[in-house]
């Protein structure tokens, strides 16, 4: 063990702290981490804590989700400029004037909110989704109402074509999944016949009219899991999420899909978060996410819809 990876064990242990992180980090922190995973299980794992500080290594709104969850505890994030390009898409004043806009012309809707949104986003909001319960979320929905769905318009569309749900879409995307190319795609299945494309809903639909699964982290890992023989899988998502797919099923070969500017197309707001970072944050136990007002409300849409 390194001494920067050994120090930040002993911290973990003296400071009495549980370190969560997303698939989309660095596997250097995966592999520090107490628990992994994507952000419907992430949120879930934050409420089973029992350590009174929790390092969460993400992106913002995720740390915001888990003191929420955990308004007693002490909720640390690696880099607090670790942002989300879909979260800073829809903010929360210009989405409640659009919902008056939209009440005050007669339209009967709820709003359902991605969980890459900020908590002031999520109080505004009927229901909160991730890419693993979305479809579930959706078809909860009274059917004499309209769906305002915020802010991923791709991940928007795929649900309006599973579900059938007509739905009014917010002009919002994924800053990573948006840029993938389609033309690289194509080249590399034809240079690996029998090659199996993953790719995630975030994803535009002329990717995912390619691809042989569409999924979000977890349900990638869990498909991934069902091929016993070895097999190539083209990968479109955040490119770190293929260390956990090769750290569970090793059997396999992984090829990223690149992006059209760049060929790992690697996400900059989850690259925040660094080993140093997460030793100095365990060391000064900051930065650190401070209650808001708008969480209350936040977290009654939360757990209505991810925890029951």
């Amino acid at each position: 063990m390194d001494p920067l990876t050994a120090e930040i064990q002993a911290l973990k242990k003296s400071k009495k702290a549980t370190i969560l992180a997303h698939y989309y980090q660095e596997g250097e922190i995966q592999d520090l981490a107490d628990f992994s995973g994507d952000s419907l299980a992430l949120a879930r794992a934050a409420t089973k804590v029992d350590t009174p500080i929790i390092v969460f290594c993400g992106v913002h709104f995720m740390a915001e989700t888990a003191k929420i969850l955990n308004p007693e505890k002490t909720v640390l994030l690696p880099d607090l400029k670790a942002g989300c390009s879909l979260a800073d898409s829809c903010p929360a004043d210009k989405l409640a004037r659009y919902q008056e806009m939209l009440r005050i012309n007669g339209r009967k809707f709820q709003t359902v909110t991605y969980i890459n949104s900020t908590a002031a986003v999520k109080a505004l909001s009927d229901w909160v989704v991730t890419s693993g319960n979305a479809e579930e979320i959706v078809r909860r929905v009274p059917e004499d109402h309209e769906i305002l769905f915020v802010p991923d318009r791709h991940l928007g569309h795929y649900l309006q074509e599973i579900t059938g749900r007509k739905m009014i879409f917010w002009d919002g995307a994924c800053m990573v999944h948006e840029i993938f190319s389609v033309g690289d795609l194509i080249a590399m299945k034809k240079k690996m016949p029998g090659s199996i494309v993953l790719a995630h809903p975030e994803c535009p639909a002329n990717v995912l009219e390619h691809s042989d699964f569409i999924g979000g982290t977890e349900a990638m890992i869990r498909h991934v899991g069902k091929f016993s023989e070895p097999k190539d899988f083209l990968v479109a998502t955040e490119p770190n999420m293929m260390w956990q797919l090769q750290k569970r099923h090793p059997q396999h070969r992984y090829h990223g899909v690149p992006g059209i500017t760049c060929a790992c197309n690697k996400c900059p707001h989850m690259a925040r978060n660094t080993l140093e970072k997460l030793r100095d944050c365990l060391i000064s136990e900051n930065p650190r996410v401070e209650w808001e007002p708008c969480f209350d409300q936040a977290g009654e849409v939360l757990r209505r819809s991810l925890l029951n």
